[in-house]
């Protein structure tokens, strides 16, 4: 059996909305939930790939629970860096490329200036070292066929995230305090979905340079900054969100104060970056109320 797209951690909020993107283009993909393929068993990751014989893997699985990571960082590895590792090495046998989402985290988080794809990283926790320990080993393995993706601030209509909880919290509170002293760039699912897509098929075109891309939406804001436009696109005050700093939300895992990507990279692919931020949320917001409204019944 022959298939172009792989694609695992099919079931999360960004994988949902990659198949989507691939099946209504109509591309042979095959999607793949945990309980189909745990890609921390390297047995299963090359039985897999020889299987489907994928021309292109996207691997969306991942730890995602950054404070838990703190205590639990040896589990954590095994998902983040060396499941991309057997990802790596199956694809690498097979002639498959990868495309490895990474994250701001393995950053230092208190840049004045957006990180440039090459900048130095440089992880204050054990979530970012996960993912930076995945990063390596898909660039070692594969260095012409490895494609590592960062984003950040992630929002769309297949899982929990922080524009939800915005929109859930508006209708319980009559105030809410957000954290205004961490810089970021809120991006929606579905248009990462896009540009991974893209990226893929440019891939496989031989148009993309292997190495690292920053998918994240253009432009900036803060929790609060994105929080106040959440109430004022459901037709609330935005003055009921009021400012805070972090050390009113302390965490297990340090937060990055800039989580600010540079998009350079996908000049090299011939491929546009994403747009701006509040563009995409206006777009997005009718499609995440639904699922809001789905969710409650």
């Amino acid at each position: 059996m022959t298939t172009t797209w792989l694609l695992t951690g099919a079931t999360g909020m960004l994988g949902q909305d990659v198949l989507a993107l691939l099946r209504r283009d109509g591309e042979t993909a095959v999607g793949l939930a945990r309980s189909g393929l745990d890609i921390t068993d390297a047995d299963a990751v090359h039985d897999t790939l020889d299987a489907h014989r994928p021309r292109i893997v996207v691997n969306c699985a991942a730890w995602t629970a950054v404070d838990d990571a703190e205590a639990r960082e040896a589990e954590a590895l095994r998902v983040n860096g060396d499941g991309p590792g057997h990802l790596a090495a199956a694809c690498a046998k097979t002639g498959a490329r990868l495309i490895q989402l990474s994250t701001d985290y393995v950053f230092a988080g208190d840049a004045t200036a957006p990180y440039p794809e090459d900048g130095p990283t440089a992880p204050r926790g054990a979530y970012g070292r996960t993912k930076l320990a995945g990063e390596r080993a898909v660039l070692t393995a594969l260095p012409d066929a490895g494609y590592v993706v960062r984003t950040a601030w992630l929002y769309g209509a297949g899982g929990r995230n922080f524009v939800d909880t915005m929109i859930g919290l508006e209708a319980a509170r009559d105030t809410v305090d957000v954290v205004d002293d961490q810089r970021g760039q809120p991006t929606w699912t579905a248009d990462l979905a896009d540009r991974l897509v893209r990226l893929g098929r440019a891939a496989l075109a031989g148009t993309a340079p292997a190495g690292v891309y920053h998918g994240t939406s253009s432009g900036e804001t803060t929790w609060y900054g994105l929080a106040r436009e959440v109430f004022r696109l459901l037709g609330a005050d935005p003055a009921r969100v009021r400012p805070t700093t972090s050390t009113a939300f302390v965490r297990p895992a340090p937060r990055p104060a800039c989580s600010v990507l540079g998009h350079d990279g996908w000049r090299r692919a011939g491929i546009d970056p994403i747009r701006p931020w509040r563009e995409a949320l206006e777009t997005a917001f009718p499609l995440l109320l639904d699922a809001k409204k789905g969710s409650a019944r």
